[in-house]
């Protein structure tokens, strides 16, 4: 039988790692299976594009896989079952189960709510497509003079507000934020910042944690109101319950727990990345969910897969930030470099060059996905016989 390599999530850690097994992995002794839930290769960094109105063209992920050999079954994953080795799946053609004999779990992340009233009956966040096309709809629909609060002052808050006021400069653009907005940024950085929002014309509550969302407003801890026609949640990332449903050894965040290599801790033959991976970077702290470390956890975890599988050595991938980039808007952005702590070095990059880089990135990022037969090698790596698996994985 070939060997069963099952990929739960098709987003920048899922596709990545699919595309890089097919490529370097013999199709006489594995296939490759990605379950997703959608048909389309969602760029997650362009989100807050579309929900401002920009028109995005998402490749099919049938297009991505064509001529690799990656079956594509289209279904949302409802539970893991690390014993019998199966996952639990539904979608059009009802419920089913996919075995695996290796599993790499990486079904993200969505808009953590925090327990905070009203998030999820009046909030709108840009985490998944539907979401931003939803967020879309009801931003065309508001009139000139419409106010829209964007909640967060991370990465994702700062360069959702900004696009939001650039695109619609008829709206009343704010941002909720509990502290200062890029405190992290060194002080050239968070200058730039603050001209940025100021030439943009988002207005900025700084010590406004939201405790409430209603219909036509956001209620700060303190009890202030702030006016919001529309309220966008940007306030955290949480992942999918099912992982620590299924078993799996999971952190008080409920990302799986791993190991250095990207494997389980609990279960050998599962391996996760991205959002939905627990692991420790250089600087001894547990990654940051972005796409950075969607890039990260996934070369690892694949290197480590196809080492494991074909008798090979594991080699070690980098985990260490080099820097933050947030766009503001479409013709400015910031890049700031970092050290090995992540603290914010002097230097930093802002402007129109820093906005081609951002886009530069983004666009790099889509094609290697969008073309998993890039330098495809004319020999690809035969997996060990099952005894020395076992012996390759009993040792490592």
């Amino acid at each position: 039988m070939k060997h069963r390599i099952v990929v739960l999530g098709a987003g920048y850690a899922g596709a990545f790692a699919a595309g890089n097994l097919a490529r370097r992995l013999s199709p006489d002794d594995t296939e490759i299976t990605v379950v997703n839930a959608v048909p389309d290769f969602v760029e997650r960094m362009r989100l807050h594009l579309l929900a401002a109105g920009r028109d995005l063209a998402f490749r099919k992920l049938a297009d991505v896989f064509a001529g690799t050999g990656v079956r594509l079954r289209l279904a949302r994953v409802t539970g893991v079952d690390p014993e019998r080795k199966t996952v639990a799946v539904t979608g059009e053609d009802g419920d089913g189960e996919v075995v695996y004999d290796t599993l790499l779990y990486a079904l993200g992340s969505s808009a953590a709510h925090h327990d905070v009233p009203g998030v999820p009956e009046y909030a709108f966040d840009v985490t998944g497509q539907f979401p931003a096309l939803r967020l879309r709809e009801r931003l065309a629909a508001l009139d000139g003079g419409g106010t829209v609060l964007v909640v967060g002052e991370g990465l994702t808050g700062i360069e959702t507000a900004t696009e939001f006021a650039e695109s619609r400069p008829d709206l009343s653009v704010a941002l909720a934020a509990r502290g200062e907005p890029g405190a992290w940024l060194s002080p050239r950085a968070r200058r730039h910042l603050r001209r940025a929002f100021d030439r943009l014309g988002v207005t900025v509550h700084e010590d406004a944690g939201i405790q409430a969302v209603e219909p036509t407003r956001a209620i700060t801890a303190h009890g202030r109101s702030i006016a919001a026609d529309v309220t966008v949640w940007s306030a955290g990332f949480a992942v999918h319950p099912v992982a620590a449903a299924s078993g799996l050894e999971v952190a008080e965040t409920g990302q799986i727990v791993v190991d250095r290599t990207m494997r389980s801790v609990s279960h050998p033959d599962v391996y996760a990345a991205g959002d939905c991976a627990y692991a420790i970077g250089e600087n001894g702290r547990p990654l940051p969910m972005s796409c950075a470390s969607a890039g990260y956890t996934g070369m690892q975890a694949t290197a480590a897969i196809i080492a494991r599988l074909t008798g090979g050595e594991v080699p070690v991938t980098g985990l260490k930030y080099y820097g933050n980039h947030i766009s503001l808007g479409r013709r400015d952005a910031i890049f700031q470099m970092v050290d090995g702590d992540v603290r914010a070095k002097s230097w930093y990059l802002g402007g129109r060059t820093a906005a081609r880089l951002k886009s530069g990135v983004l666009r790099g990022a889509g094609w290697s996905i969008a073309h998993p037969t890039f330098g495809m090698p004319k020999r690809k790596r035969r997996l060990a016989t099952a005894p020395d698996r076992a012996g390759v994985q009993a040792a490592a």
